[in-house]
């Protein structure tokens, strides 16, 4: 599992392979003019996961005779000329954070282990689109962390190399989009749980801008730190999954009111004028691997010949790890702190120190952490008026072993705390800024690097132009895993 497979490489696979890893709007497109049946789509898929999954851990929870069900529904529904949505007939895998009716949701942890009634709005709103439901994908416990493991599942590894970590917290997902046992799947970032995992897997992650895809239920409506967003093999097939999932929702405080339907429009391959930030170490406040950093450094260049001016430039961000790690920490005590008094034995360390951290804060606290974001904010914005986009690291260090709870030096350098490689993701959290991580390119010896853009508050359409440009240039997401 060392190796991988480039494009050149893809005469190679056996018809079921080639299928199950073309790109969603291929599919959908197939699909619709009946060239595809769902039912082949998803058999092709289900036979995948059965296959090759024991090797990767990605999903765990799989229901074949209902997703079977589905799509025979949906070929049904395409036969009688019934209208249908833009995801039709896609077997989808839902992030085992997020409730789905009837099916097992267990956040990771036998202390959450449920059945729920109901989907939750991202499940339901994929639903409505015409997915079919597979299953649910693997996540750290209670998504705390950027490493895929918990007690109830174990670890999940990485489609490009087996022992190394696919990230997290949405690690199940995107080693499932990579290992190609589906073509769509969401997840949820807080500190990076999309766009980690996007990068430590060669996929394409999404970070919303807060309020773009509504989360209901949620305890905390109205904070604007943890969002749930679309995730793919390629821009396009995000584009496409938050045509799906974007829109407003009256329950929810900060949703925004613009519809979806627009980012499923066509992206454009070229990026003539566009102005360009490029921010190897954000400012010099993050520690980056040079491994990291000499792939980005190379990929960087390829926005000048699509028409872009590149310079070295970084927003002012003082002040957002204080804001992300006070704020984190406020959620934390809230959600967890009751559960670690109870079952102190049955929380990670890593949970229990964040919530302990969260009680120990005043209202003081809170309120000077808020005022600092607001400052944040602003200058952020500012700095966009001189900036269509700003270019990051998406991570910080290389795919780690999978025994490694996460890393604790970088570049031969300690680092604070279990949140601290992940900085090149939660110093842009607090900001409001969309960010997506993009396949950056591949290190010498073939593990993956993600290169993060990053775009106004509500520029989301920005992020999805300049990351499909940058992709169709270096067809870095063309390369496969060989499973």
């Amino acid at each position: 599992m060392g190796n991988t497979r480039g494009p050149c490489q893809s005469h190679r696979m056996t018809v079921t392979e080639e299928l199950c890893l073309r790109p969603a709007t291929e599919l959908a497109a197939l699909i619709r003019t009946r060239q595809l049946s769902a039912r082949e789509l998803t058999d092709a898929c289900l036979e995948r996961i059965e296959r090759l999954d024991p090797q990767v851990n990605a999903v765990v929870t799989l229901d074949a005779e209902g997703a079977r069900a589905a799509a025979d529904a949906a070929d049904a529904a395409l036969a009688a000329g019934e209208e249908v949505g833009p995801l039709h007939g896609l077997p989808v895998v839902h992030k085992d954070t997020h409730a789905t009716g009837g099916m097992r949701t267990t956040w990771g942890s036998p202390l959450a282990d449920t059945v729920p009634a109901d989907d939750e709005l991202v499940v339901a709103r994929l639903r409505a689109a015409g997915t079919v439901r597979l299953g649910k994908t693997n996540v750290p416990e209670f998504a705390a962390g950027s490493h895929t493991f918990n007690p109830l599942f174990g670890v999940t590894h990485n489609p490009y190399r087996h022992g190394l970590s696919a990230g997290g917290s949405s690690g199940g997902a995107a080693a499932a989009l990579a290992a190609g046992f589906a073509p769509v799947a969401e997840g949820s970032d807080f500190g990076g749980s999309l766009r980690n995992p996007a990068a430590f897997c060669n996929v394409v992650g999404l970070r919303p801008t807060p309020g773009r895809v509504p989360t209901w239920p949620a305890a905390m409506g109205w904070s604007p730190l943890s969002v749930q967003g679309p995730m793919g093999r390629t821009v396009a097939d995000v584009a496409l999954a938050l045509s799906a999932i974007a829109g407003p929702d009256r329950r929810v405080p900060i949703s925004l009111d613009d519809p979806a339907a627009p980012f499923a429009e066509p992206l454009p391959e070229r990026l003539d004028g566009l102005r360009v930030a490029w921010a190897p170490d954000l400012g010099g406040r993050v520690r980056v691997d040079p491994a990291v950093t000499a792939v980005l450094t190379d990929g960087v260049r390829v926005f000048e010949d699509l028409g872009a001016t590149v310079e070295a430039d970084c927003p002012d961000l003082s002040g957002a790890d204080d804001v992300f790690g006070t704020l984190r920490a406020w959620v934390f005590d809230a959600t967890f702190s009751e559960l670690a008094q109870r079952h102190p034995d049955r929380l990670k360390e890593s949970i229990r120190w964040n919530a302990a951290l969260g009680a120990r804060l005043s209202g003081a606290d809170v309120a000077r952490a808020e005022i600092a974001h607001t400052a944040l904010y602003q200058r952020v914005v500012e700095f966009f008026d001189r900036y269509d986009v700003l270019l990051a690291p998406t991570t910080q260090v290389l795919p780690f072993p999978v025994e490694q709870e996460y890393p604790t030096e970088v570049a031969g350098e300690p680092l604070e705390d279990y949140l601290s490689w992940m900085r090149s993701c939660t110093l842009i959290t607090p900001t409001g800024c969309p960010a997506l991580s993009v396949p950056g390119g591949f290190t010498p010896d073939g593990l993956p690097v993600g290169l993060q853009v990053i775009a106004p508050p509500r520029a989301d359409r920005r992020v999805l132009e300049v990351g499909h440009a940058f992709e169709q240039a270096t067809r870095f997401g063309e390369r496969r895993p060989l499973l």
